[in-house]
């Protein structure tokens, strides 16, 4: 299959052979160079111009690729003073990766060109009061003997103080939230569950309760109601359930508690 490509003005013959190598997806490493000889040759047969100052270099780069050409054609391959076998293309290589650094590089240069092109400069407009401003403290002589070890030294001297000021066991402490208690309310609520039930366990409407405040109210309220007489407990033996019965007919509304 034929190559077929636009024709471009290129910078010289390397940037011709980097470009049919970078077209065809060739490993720089690996040239095949019977392939892009034929490419190069093609191209340069096609170029219409009267320079022949520019033309001469494209025709010595040719005359170099059929050279290198010629010699990996050989039956023995041209070797070094260790006996190593030599890469006629190795040369070739050499130049197109330094050819190669060198145009990246004035890309990036071009680039900075014209980024430097949208900068406007303006001339200096820093008061004198500020532009004269010299610091009470000469910050250099101040940290002149200050070194990565002393600022070690002096972060885990703050890190000691900080963790000393803490107390070990108050630290620990769990967070104290202060829980409402309405003794009247749990008084009447403590009437309505007697009123329904009549006769119910100690420990059965305990376990209903949620928190150790809500029981020790409860508990209190027990109390306030067995004093009022609306309330009697029973307890068959030591460590048995409290069977609390309801005697009151009706409940105290909580405007009529008065606790003492």
């Amino acid at each position: 299959m034929n190559p077929s490509y636009k024709l471009e003005a290129f910078e010289g013959p390397l940037d011709l052979l980097l470009t049919l190598i970078e077209k065809n997806k060739i490993n720089i490493y690996d040239i095949p160079i019977s392939e892009i000889t034929e490419q190069y040759l093609e191209y340069v047969s096609s170029m219409e111009t009267d320079d022949m100052e520019y033309m001469s270099d494209f025709i010595v780069e040719a005359a170099t690729l059929i050279r290198i050409k010629s010699k990996m054609m050989l039956p023995v391959p041209e070797v070094n003073e260790d006996g190593e076998g030599i890469d006629p293309r190795a040369e070739l290589v050499e130049r197109l990766l330094e050819y190669k650094m060198y145009k990246y590089i004035s890309g990036q240069l071009k680039d900075r060109q014209m980024d430097a092109s949208k900068y406007l400069f303006k001339p200096s407009t820093i008061p004198d009061e500020v532009l004269n401003y010299k610091e009470e403290i000469d910050v250099k002589e101040l940290l002149e003997d200050v070194t990565l070890t002393k600022l070690k030294d002096i972060f885990n001297d703050l890190v000691k103080k900080k963790e000393d000021r803490i107390d070990p066991v108050r630290s620990k402490f769990g967070k104290i939230v202060k829980e409402d208690a309405d003794i009247r309310k749990t008084i009447y609520d403590l009437q309505a569950f007697g009123l329904m039930n009549r006769k119910f366990s100690f420990r059965a409407y305990m376990e209903r309760l949620n928190t150790k405040m809500e029981m020790i109210v409860s508990f209190l309220a027990i109390l306030e109601l067995i004093r009022m007489e609306r309330i009697r407990i029973e307890q068959d033996d030591l460590f048995c359930d409290i069977q609390i019965d309801y005697l009151a007919n009706d409940i105290a509304p909580i405007e009529d508690l008065s606790l003492s």
